[in-house]
């Protein structure tokens, strides 16, 4: 029985969930509140995860870059072109959210439970000087990301410029975001419980209109990593890389369709770099450093999905967001998702660690853990499709691209 369970692919099992759990909770209504600790287990084993796994993952990607001082020309300019294309997603998932109000219209910031957290009301001066942690063990154990953020990236950066000596310390923090990566696995596996019961609570309590904004969800997501591969990524190729678009998607088409029918961006890794060098003509030089770093830290359709389902669950559970709170959405899905895309269920870690800088309640998880394979496939492809560009222009501003080759990507 075992066997045949786990022979079932995860996402399988997690949209199954869901559906058994509205069904639950059609027929338990407000019944389903005795299954709820379910669902709280699963998010109590969520919150066990962020620090460790931001640590490790955060510490161990900026670390994967090598010596800064080798970086040079190159390294500059593909880290600021995954800056930009960052925040540009993220932007738009925060004006998407804000605009088309997908959590308006279905209040549960009453609901018995909720986990709604107050963020205190602090000064800009208070807030800059609380973003340097007085004590980093101490910070840890309360669970304070924004600092943590800060003290692991300073350590990553420290052991880049230390060099050589600090070799040991890599390979530990390394097999730390291995050990990490391999619990977070361990916890996917509670997902399907935990969206089961989370949502026969759900329904339950608030109907099947409390279903309604997953199709909306939906529908902004693919809408949103659509604008980035249509607009800002042909932005990039025209004006930087000056070079034209129909022969980069053309070039790029294989690396696309393995991204989306695999949500996998290590998947499609092999076929990104090979269509890369040889349907786009980059060097191998140039596109191996960039599509491996993109790899790592470019998630530009999880930036988007992030700033969006953040905004979603604000709405959700009527919590006010603040422009203190539209830069910390920002910040802490940038930088937050250094070192972990590669980490199944990333998007979930990740989600979680946004929402609690701002204090929404992880329970919005919830509400879009079933349907998040569904959004995946669309955000790991608009992902793949960034690592590429970036790869082109940076390849083009270095000299490092064959621009024959480029434009014959119509002819493969």
């Amino acid at each position: 029985m075992l066997k045949a369970w786990f022979g079932i692919k995860l996402w399988q099992r997690v949209l199954g969930a869901l559906l058994l759990g509205v069904l639950a909770g059609l027929y338990l209504g407000e019944g389903a509140e005795s299954i709820r600790w379910i669902g709280d287990l699963f998010i109590r084993a969520i919150r066990m995860l962020i620090v460790p796994l931001i640590f490790f993952s955060l510490v161990s990607g900026i670390a994967a870059l090598g010596d800064l001082k080798k970086l040079g020309n190159v390294g500059g300019k593909a880290l600021g072109l995954f800056l930009f294309t960052a925040l540009t997603s993220i932007t738009l998932g925060l004006t998407m959210g804000t605009i088309f109000e997908p959590g308006v219209g279905l209040d549960v910031s009453l609901a018995e439970g909720a986990d709604i957290i107050t963020p205190p009301d602090l000064s800009w001066t208070q807030r800059l000087l609380d973003l340097i942690p007085e004590n980093p063990i101490m910070t840890m154990a309360e669970g304070q990301i924004l600092p943590l953020i800060v003290f692991a990236v300073l350590f990553g950066v420290s052991l880049l410029m230390a060099g050589e000596e600090t070799a040991p310390i890599v390979r530990a923090v390394d097999a730390g975001a291995a050990v990490m990566q391999q619990m977070t696995m361990i916890v996917m596996e509670l997902t399907p419980f935990g969206v089961f019961a989370l949502m026969a609570w759900v329904t339950g309590t608030f109907g099947f209109e409390a279903l309604l904004p997953l199709a909306t969800m939906v529908a902004l997501n693919y809408a949103g990593c659509f604008i980035i591969i249509l607009v800002v990524y042909p932005l990039i190729l025209r004006t930087i890389a000056k070079l034209p678009v129909m022969d980069f998607y053309r070039g790029i088409f294989d690396a696309q369709a393995v991204a989306f029918s695999t949500a996998s961006s290590n998947a499609a890794l092999p076929v990104t770099l090979r269509c890369v060098q040889r349907n786009l003509g980059v060097s191998r030089s140039v596109s191996s450093f960039v599509i491996a770093l993109g790899a790592t830290i470019n998630m530009n359709g999880t930036a988007m999905y992030l700033g969006l389902v953040a905004v979603f669950g604000a709405q959700l559970f009527g919590i006010e967001l603040t422009m203190t709170s539209y830069l910390l959405i920002a910040l802490t899905a940038t930088l937050g998702s250094v070192g972990a895309a590669g980490i199944p269920g990333s998007g979930l870690i990740m989600m979680s660690l946004v929402l609690s800088a701002i204090g929404v309640p992880l329970e919005t998880i919830a509400f879009v853990a079933g349907i998040n394979h569904i959004m995946d496939m669309m955000r790991t492809m608009t992902n793949v499709t960034g690592d590429a560009t970036v790869a082109v222009a940076v390849g083009r501003m270095a000299g490092e691209i064959d621009v024959e080759e480029y434009e014959s990507a119509d002819d493969i």
